[in-house]
């Protein structure tokens, strides 16, 4: 289809909670095909329509490695139905360009949605994968909420938005989440280390 312009940090639609799809259509079928375009043009490994300047509750995902074939994923009116564990993700995001700071996530996740033919799946990701902290950072852009949100350090967070020229964090939109906090201090020591998104 067509490779589209990413929506940057400070764009207020990047901000807007999307809207339920209300069918399958053929227009959401080629907003499909461009997210993917973008992304894979873009070196991705997930895209949210958002940001390409679309608020309406669409993301799709590959984490597919070099020697793999690509593997899209779609997700189209995703749920999280069930979260548990946390770990801790080195994170960047196509809208976010150079920018990388660790966040918390949860380790294990099942979301529900709709597939590209409209058709009702539900997938589970476990141990803290790519798939299951990119489901995760996708589906955050659905509500308006960005990974620097989740951010562990908020100094680093600080320092890598100036180093790329982008703008300041917006303390109000940080997300309080007092179970994820208190399980990631409970990790042994090795399993803080961060794992790269």
């Amino acid at each position: 289809m067509s490779i589209k312009k990413i929506v940057k940090y400070g764009e207020a639609s990047l901000r807007q909670p999307s809207k339920e799809v209300h069918k399958v259509s053929q227009k959401i079928k080629v907003l499909i095909e461009d997210l993917l375009d973008t992304m894979y043009k873009n070196n991705g490994v997930g895209l949210a329509a958002p940001q390409i300047g679309e608020n309406v509750r669409v993301f799709v995902i590959d984490v597919s490695t070099n020697d793999e074939p690509l593997n899209p994923m779609v997700f189209v009116n995703p749920k999280i139905i069930k979260k548990s564990g946390a770990c801790i993700s080195n994170e960047g995001c196509l809208s976010f360009p150079n920018a990388y700071t660790s966040v918390k996530r949860y380790q294990n996740v099942m979301v529900k949605a709709l597939d590209r033919n409209g058709r009702a799946f539900v997938l589970e990701a476990k141990d803290g994968t790519l798939l299951a902290r990119c489901i995760q950072h996708e589906f955050d852009h659905l509500d308006g909420v960005l990974f620097i949100d989740h951010m562990i350090n908020r100094f680093d967070a600080e320092e890598q938005l100036k180093k790329n020229d982008l703008p300041p964090l917006e303390l109000d939109k940080i997300v309080d989440e007092p179970e994820l906090t208190e399980a990631i201090e409970k990790l042994p020591k090795e399993e803080k280390k961060e794992e790269d998104a």
